[in-house]
């Protein structure tokens, strides 16, 4: 994904999962798709799930594939489980249609930090928070350059480099969200 990808991330309990986010592109982007109302463990866990019920993170794959099934199977891998694998099935498809089926064309052809902001802006379910947060993650623990105008100045996933930061991260959120309501 970068020149000098980590071996895991740690957004998980699941030393697979946080491998599997580490060297696959696709199952980055899956992780944060499914990153909404549900623990950051929780959604950056679905990537590996789905791998293991449907047998492939190929996006060409899974846009053909109708994932509802496999996101119902108990344990669900998400809260929404209808909506999270139509929008899994709208990634896949916008992955196919706009990078040719690689999901790293997406920061890798990016010119600048402006295009990298359009082009994951422009993914379904990304939005601004999104985009600061995975440009985080592309910065911090990939080194891509273009991301860097993207990371804001408030704690992100991008700043999660073990077990350890995980929490301090999701404790850091809570209190940032908190500032915000109040």
């Amino acid at each position: 994904m970068a020149t000098n990808p980590p071996a895991r991330l740690h957004f998980t309990d699941d030393a697979e999962a946080n491998e599997l986010l580490a060297r696959d592109a696709f199952a980055l982007l899956v992780g944060f798709a499914l990153d909404q109302q549900v623990p950051v463990s929780k959604a950056f866990s679905g990537p590996k799930v789905l791998l293991e019920r449907v047998g492939t993170l190929d996006p060409r794959r899974l846009a053909e594939l109708d994932l509802e099934d496999a996101f119902r199977e108990r344990p669900a891998i998400h809260r929404f489980p209808g909506a999270m694998a139509k929008r899994v099935e709208e990634l896949a498809q916008v992955v196919v249609d706009e990078y040719g089926g690689d999901a790293a064309r997406v920061w890798r052809d990016a010119a600048d930090g402006e295009d990298l902001r359009r082009r994951i802006g422009s993914l379904p379910g990304f939005g601004e928070m999104k985009i600061k947060a995975l440009g985080a993650v592309l910065a911090k623990r990939f080194g891509v350059e273009q991301a860097r105008a993207l990371v804001p100045s408030h704690p992100t996933l991008g700043d999660v480099d073990s077990p350890a930061a995980l929490a301090e991260y999701q404790a850091a959120k809570r209190a940032y969200k908190a500032s915000l309501r109040a």
